[in-house]
């Protein structure tokens, strides 16, 4: 080893240190990739060393922040966020969970057969960005976590994807390089057969296998949260144009309120207690309701909402201003003992007043008063469901009469808006799917819409954008950079040939995909495939073999980027939604990765010709 090899050899322990502590996450993913970054910095900052244009600076290292593919992964990111934040596919959801509801697998089995179909003909990653969203939602209608499909999404796209040219951007540039270095031309469907079979393979692992491998992810929220089925009383003021004038009951029940339990109809000075008979709404009255809080929130979320405020003086303004508020926060808070809202109403406390929050509901443990929400006397321990904005909701903190439980807070989706979020997100998908366009300038215009047109505001589209994701892409930048500047990646591959020099032309294809496979879960997959297209053409020409099955070789195992979520931008996509840790990726994507080597090793041979013995 020379002293000019010590910056190659430096590069490859801040890797190999890295991608360890990625997976043994003790330390947080950001901490690890900003400290990879530190560490490449000081070796060329000590060490320098680079093309003949000059040596690498720390800008060079630094550039991988700014990388179309990053801001691409983001601005994704954030238009999915706006089909969240609107419920925009709540419908097709339903509509695939009802279909789907003796049978659960089918909801997101047809769905991920169909990604991989899709991607065969259509680059994978608005593949993925089109099916995500729907995914899910089917998740949420199931009340599955969404980590048992979404990394299944990312992988079936990945094999769909290496089945055709087209299929992948890395099908694409080895086929370009192989044009350019070697008579071998391929076409549309010249390795599909093979890929075919290897997606086949993988597809089966995935469907049937690897949701035994999947550990529920559930962001910290969700993890101290508990679903709770306790019910709220709330009550629903009908006034002129309300969406229940002229609802009747229909058996002793109002079937459009069936998510709820109506406890009394007051009308003027007389109650009309359950059952129901004969009983058509009408302007003013009010509809006391015993209701859970997805309930309540699915009724204020409505584009033409159920609920406004509480009946009180200035009740009226309260509704008004709660029914056209553009963004809504839910959250529950405990009647504190001593406070000053014992013994009073929720009108006569002037609550809305103080916090500009109104009650929505009221939940007593003890008992379930049947009587109007308003002439309910409030108790030390009382819970109320309290919707305002989030600045709001937050200074309840410091309210003395009232315990926020801030766990509980959660906005109510904007389904006004939802007509508008699809139809971006479909420009968005249409316009990246063409071609026409880069994906990086529709993403970045779809964030703009979504932010622009209300489906978003500015603290919603940030509260998107995932640090780790944005660390993680930075630093595997900087570790590529760092690679080829040092020709560390070249030296490993040379150091491959020697180690299966003489050996038959089977066995130094699967070491190639092998080695290439490792490499692509580091590395981009578009810069592995680029350093070895022409080594793989230089070993066909060495063994007297056609160079269509080396350079296959390199399609397919640069395809693999399974193991870490660095391996793929589709990786990358599903990683925050699913709540991914950078271990999950290693436990389910190696054993696939492993199952592909394996199979290729023993089918590539026989497609192309290939013996094991020299």
């Amino acid at each position: 080893m020379s002293f000019a090899d010590l910056p190659m050899i430096l590069t490859l322990v801040v890797i190999g240190v890295t991608v360890v502590l990625y997976a043994m996450e003790r330390i947080a993913i950001e901490l690890v990739a900003l400290g990879s970054v530190v560490a490449l910095i000081l070796v060329f900052t000590l060490l320098p060393v680079g093309p003949a244009a000059g040596k690498i600076d720390p800008g060079d290292l630094l550039v991988g922040f700014a990388n179309p593919a990053l801001i691409t992964v983001i601005c994704l990111l954030i238009v999915g966020q706006g089909l969240f934040q609107t419920d925009a596919l709540e419908k097709p959801a339903q509509l695939i969970v009802y279909m789907s509801r003796r049978r659960p697998w089918l909801a997101a089995g047809p769905i991920l057969l169909a990604v991989g179909a899709t991607s065969a003909f259509l680059n994978n990653t608005p593949v993925v960005v089109m099916f995500l969203p729907i995914l899910s939602a089917v998740a949420v209608a199931q009340a599955t976590p969404a980590s048992r499909f979404l990394m299944p999404l990312s992988f079936i796209a990945i094999l769909g994807g290496m089945t055709t040219l087209i299929g992948s951007s890395t099908n694409l540039l080895v086929a370009t390089v192989a044009a350019q270095s070697s008579d071998v031309k391929l076409s549309f469907f010249s390795f599909t057969p093979l890929g075919v079979l290897l997606a086949g393979v993988g597809a089966v692992y995935v469907l049937f296998l690897m949701p035994y491998l999947l550990r529920p992810r559930q962001t910290m929220a969700e993890e101290i949260q508990v679903v709770s089925g306790k019910q709220f009383i709330a009550q629903i003021n009908i006034t002129y144009g309300h969406p229940l004038v002229g609802v009747a009951s229909v058996s002793g029940l109002f079937p459009e309120l069936k998510d709820m339990t109506v406890r009394l109809v007051q009308r003027g000075e007389r109650p009309i207690l359950p059952p129901f008979e004969n009983v058509t709404l009408s302007p003013g009255d009010t509809v006391i309701v015993a209701a859970t809080r997805a309930a309540l929130m699915q009724a204020l979320s409505r584009r033409n909402p159920l609920m406004g405020g509480e009946r009180s003086e200035g009740g009226d303004a309260e509704a008004s201003s709660i029914a056209s508020a553009d963004s809504l926060t839910l959250a529950e808070a405990v009647v504190a003992p001593a406070s000053r809202l014992i013994s009073r109403t929720i009108a006569q406390s002037g609550f809305h007043a103080d916090t500009n929050c109104v009650a929505m509901g009221i939940q007593r443990r003890s008992r379930m008063p049947r009587m109007a929400m308003n002439d309910i006397r409030l108790e030390a321990g009382d819970v109320l469901l309290l919707a305002g904005g989030s600045n709001d909701i937050q200074r309840l903190r410091g309210n003395r009469d009232v315990l926020l439980l801030d766990w509980s807070a959660a906005e109510v989706p904007r389904k006004r808006h939802a007509p508008t979020a699809l139809a971006i997100f479909i420009a968005v998908v249409l316009a990246a799917a063409s071609g026409l366009v880069p994906i990086v300038t529709t993403a970045l215009a779809g964030t703009f819409a979504m932010i622009v047109t209300g489906c978003l505001n500015v603290r919603q589209a940030m509260r998107a954008i995932d640090s780790r994701i944005f660390m993680l892409i930075g630093a595997s930048i900087a570790a590529a950079t760092a690679l080829e500047a040092t020709n560390g990646a070249a030296a490993i591959a040379r150091l491959l040939i020697d180690l299966m020099e003489g050996l038959s032309p089977a066995v130094m294809m699967s070491g190639l995909f092998l080695l290439v496979m490792i490499l692509t879960n580091i590395l981009s997959n578009n810069a592995t495939a680029l350093l070895f297209t022409p080594i793989a053409i230089n070993m066909a020409n060495d063994l007297g073999v056609p160079a269509e099955g080396f350079i296959t070789c390199v399609i397919f195992a640069a395809n693999c980027s399974f193991a870490t979520p660095i391996g793929y931008q589709t990786n990358l996509i599903v990683m925050g939604p699913g709540h991914y840790r950078f271990s999950d990726f290693v436990i389910a994507g190696v054993p696939l990765a492993i199952l592909l080597w394996i199979t290729f090793t023993f089918t590539a041979p026989m497609y192309y010709g290939f013996h094991y013995a020299q």
